[in-house]
């Protein structure tokens, strides 16, 4: 019998229940309207506020502050991007693609320290990141990946090969190889994060304004279920959500993510099997899979596997599959058997954002005052520090090198239309379980499963 784990997202414990009152529309001005309070458009308003604190500034946000996938999925704060490194290479060249890493690296590093100084630096630790070999076909893969990121002259983007003992060193992993470390990795508490930037920003005089929904938005201003408002820039930090809105169905598409959290584990027992440092952790699966140790001992894991549903829709429904629930609690037991002795106590999840190409954006176009930034296809956390620093540069016109990153000004082709989209997407999630499948099997690489999702996913 298929264990049920409680629904109820870990991130929330402690956070606030009550949305704010939206304010009356009439009594808001604003030179800036931001769409979306998760982390892109708090940062956003954090660094606008900070470089022109003379413009007055509004987000609106239909649910709560960081409803969005980085502000209650995984926790990661890496320098992974959703385009492969190939990709970057072969459409920027060699230089902007070191560059753009030592940019992200950076930014992990930036967001560490707002957490240290706003006196939350007990819920991070900058621990790195390992990705675990559990078979013969993924160190393979591992290895792959580390030759042709050596091949492209970019070999410190995927961080360092490490042996079966030391990856056990950091993750005591059944059945581990081996692995690649990168140490540009933090571990974060992402209710807590997002929370506190939240009040950073209200903090220094931004308005953020909850349970309010923005219906469409046009150059000038946004049509709200409340009314109109105005402002000469409006920028759209909406990511999965984007789906929702008038006209922008097929702009992107939201992809659930699921995860399930242990109950507090006894030190001895947690200290066995993750780093204290706390580093995070996946494997080198086709179905993606991600782990933390959170600041109270526990093991926070999720993955894909969720169906994608047709016509992205959103619903908290989706937000709970307890099919994902056990697959992800029989995926972890099985890299740590002594978890077969603890309770799982929270089940939960959220949708990410995922453009045609994989490949995220920034855009802002000063002739309509509008912008955005998003598709980061769950690689959130640190991307949207990096995002939002380069639409303020596009904003208030500064010539930076933020402004020119591979993803700035990036265009992608709309999704196909329904039923096409459903059947395809569906059809990926259940290609990369047949891959995994297939390789626990035979031991060996499934290459033309492999082939044909780079193919479809662009990379």
């Amino acid at each position: 019998m298929t264990e049920v784990v409680p629904e109820g997202c870990l991130w929330d414990l402690g956070a606030p229940t009550i949305v704010d009152s939206a304010a009356e529309l009439s009594d808001v001005t604003s030179d800036v309207l931001i769409v979306g309070a998760g982390f892109t458009g708090l940062w956003t308003a954090y660094y606008l506020r900070e470089l022109a604190p003379h413009l007055s500034i509004t987000i609106l946000e239909k649910h709560r502050i960081g409803f969005g996938a980085s502000g209650r999925n995984g926790g990661w704060a890496s320098a992974l991007l959703p385009m492969s490194v190939q990709s970057l290479v072969t459409h920027h060249g060699v230089e902007a693609t070191r560059s753009t890493f030592a940019t992200m690296n950076a930014a992990v590093d930036e967001i560490v320290g707002h957490g240290r100084a706003w006196g939350i630096s007990d819920t991070i630790s900058k621990g790195g990141w390992i990705q675990l070999a559990h078979s013969v076909a993924q160190l393979d893969r591992l290895y792959e990946q580390i030759r042709v990121a050596e091949e492209l002259g970019i070999p410190e983007a995927l961080g360092v090969v490490l042996g079966a003992d030391e990856a056990r060193s950091k993750v005591d992993s059944r059945d581990s190889r081996g692995g690649l470390f990168d140490e540009n990795c933090a571990a974060i508490h992402p209710g807590t994060l997002v929370r506190t930037l939240g009040n950073e920003v209200r903090r220094r005089g931004v308005t953020i304004i909850e349970g309010i929904s923005v219906l469409a938005i046009e150059p000038g201003g946004v049509l709200t279920d409340r009314g109109p408002m105005r402002a000469p820039i409006v920028l759209r930090a909406t990511e999965a959500f984007t789906a929702s809105m008038t006209r922008m169905r097929r702009r992107i598409v939201p992809l659930y993510s699921l995860m399930v959290a242990t109950e507090p584990l006894p030190r001895e027992v947690i200290d066995s099997i993750v780093s204290p440092s706390r580093p995070t952790f996946n494997d080198a699966r086709h179905m993606i899979v991600y782990g933390q140790r959170t600041p109270d001992d526990r093991i926070a894991f999720g993955g894909r596997g969720a169906p994608y549903h047709i016509g992205s829709r959103i619903s908290p429904d989706f937000d709970h599959d307890q099919r994902v629930a056990g697959m992800l609690v029989s995926t972890l037991r099985d890299m740590f058997p002594v978890l077969s002795e603890h309770r799982f106590t929270h089940h939960w999840g959220g949708p990410l954002g995922a453009p045609r190409d994989w490949h995220c954006s920034v855009q802002f176009d000063p002739a309509t005052g509008l912008g955005h930034a998003g598709g980061y296809v769950g690689d959130g956390v640190t991307t949207t520090n990096v995002s939002a620093r380069a639409l303020v540069d596009l904003v208030l016109g500064r010539d930076t090198p933020l402004a020119h990153l591979p993803w700035v000004g990036h265009r992608h082709r709309s999704w196909e239309p329904e039923p096409v989209r459903w059947i395809a997407i569906n059809a990926l999630t259940r290609l990369a379980a047949m891959a995994d499948a297939r390789e626990r099997s035979s031991g060996r690489r499934a290459h033309r499963i492999e082939w044909l999702l780079g193919r479809v996913l662009g990379h």
